[in-house]
């Protein structure tokens, strides 16, 4: 007499049968949305067969910032210390993208201080970024001391925020018509200071990394995706690049002057888990090439652009003079009317392709604002990434992509 059938164990064999060959069982688990690895509140519903991926649902939404629906309660200037939220680690990013925006409808000249001042703080941000994603990322694959090195580094740029902005992390110091208060003295010497040590702290990481066997064995020929899909799947910045396609809008669509600096955009073409790392690397080492050109050349001028009705005047013009105290009055009550229009801008961020559409109604508050972030676009070429390979193997390819939930849901 057989057996009775166990669910999830399959059939028993009864006596006198052949064994069959039976395949691996198939289990459905949930990774997250608290899950540490997953850099944020990211579901990840995934179908195993033995450790083998079958399939892969990511599931969004547990964030519920809403931060697209506020802009449009705000006035234009209050709206930028929203977007510092919305990528929490890359805020001037963010700032800079809604801010060249705005600008657009405005018409707004910015001046060339202004405008280098921002390209480096860009640059500083990139690099904050680069070092969260390097300590995190190795610290999920097993390199605890990656994680210490990098965050000795990530520490410096924040007191260099603070220097300028008075906050570490949501700085909102990129505002409409420049920069929200004068470059603090001695702001030169303290980032001569870190940029001079910088690129060896880069070199500390590549010894530890590039050519640990137990680093190679556990990103080369990991998280494989085609270049066609990510194409397809709208994936944008060190994951396209990784690929081997030279795509980077400070290059391609170049603001802020980036055209007047020399620097390389770095590829690889192995598409893995390692070129991903390899190119971001390499991505640190450009951004302190541009850091240091924009604080040796940073032109003399003013920081802020000449236009009464849409930037804060001078404390002092307002404390001597009536025009300016009734500007600032009324900017700071009422905020500053945009012409009617609609304007799409594109940055690259440390994640990719950062794009903000502003549509204006000619009132002092956007009609609407939306943001074209690339951790959302990102995250969904993960199921196509991961299917097919081991369970062990997800957190080292989710990983490489560089996700932000803040990103994600707006």
């Amino acid at each position: 007499m057989s057996e009775p059938e166990i669910p999830g164990r399959g059939a028993t064999v009864a006596e006198g049968e052949e064994p069959s060959k039976a395949g691996p069982r198939r289990m459905v688990l949930n990774m997250g949305p608290q899950h540490p690895s997953t850099h944020g509140v990211l579901r990840l519903l995934i179908e195993l067969e033995g450790e083998t991926l079958t399939k892969c649902e990511p599931d969004i939404g547990y964030l519920h910032t809403g931060i697209e629906k506020e802009c449009e309660v705000k006035n234009y200037q209050q709206a930028v210390t929203l977007t510092d939220r919305v990528d929490y680690l890359a805020p001037l990013s963010n700032n800079l993208a809604y801010c060249l925006a705005v600008e657009k409808l405005l018409a707004l000249e910015i001046p060339p201080q202004a405008q280098w001042m921002r390209v480096m703080l860009a640059e500083l941000t990139r690099l904050n970024s680069h070092l969260v994603w390097l300590g995190t990322h190795a610290i999920d694959i097993g390199a605890m001391s990656v994680f210490l090195y990098c965050f000795r580094e990530r520490e410096e740029i924040l007191k260099i925020f603070e220097m300028f902005s008075g906050q570490r992390m949501m700085t909102s110091y990129i505002r409409i018509g420049g920069l929200a208060l004068e470059p603090p003295r001695g702001w030169h010497q303290r980032v001569k200071k870190f940029i001079d040590v910088f690129p060896s702290r880069v070199d500390e990481y590549e010894n530890l990394l590039t050519n640990n066997p137990i680093w190679i064995g556990r990103t080369k020929g990991v998280g494989f995706i085609s270049l066609e899909d990510m194409l397809d799947l709208g994936v944008t910045g060190p994951m396209l690049r990784g690929a081997g396609l030279k795509m980077d809008a400070r290059k391609d669509q170049p603001y802020t002057s980036y055209e007047k600096f020399d620097f390389e955009v770095p590829t690889s073409t192995e598409n893995d888990v390692y070129a991903r790392y390899q190119v971001r690397i390499e991505e640190m080492r450009q951004s302190a090439k541009i850091i240091r050109q924009a604080m040796d050349g940073m032109p003399p001028g003013p920081w802020k652009a000449d236009a009464p009705h849409v930037v804060l005047p001078d404390r002092e013009k307002m404390k001597t003079q009536m025009e300016a105290l009734i500007y600032h009055f009324k900017i700071v009550t009422e905020g500053f009317r945009v012409p009617e229009g609609e304007v799409y801008h594109v940055i690259e961020s440390p994640r990719g392709e950062l794009g903000y559409y502003v549509v204006s109604d000619g009132t002092t508050k956007p009609y609407r604002v939306h943001m074209r972030t690339p951790s959302f676009a990102n995250l969904q070429a993960v199921p196509k990434m991961v299917e097919g390979i081991l369970i062990a193997d997800v957190i080292a390819s989710i990983g490489s992509m560089d996700f932000v939930l803040g990103d994600t849901d707006r």
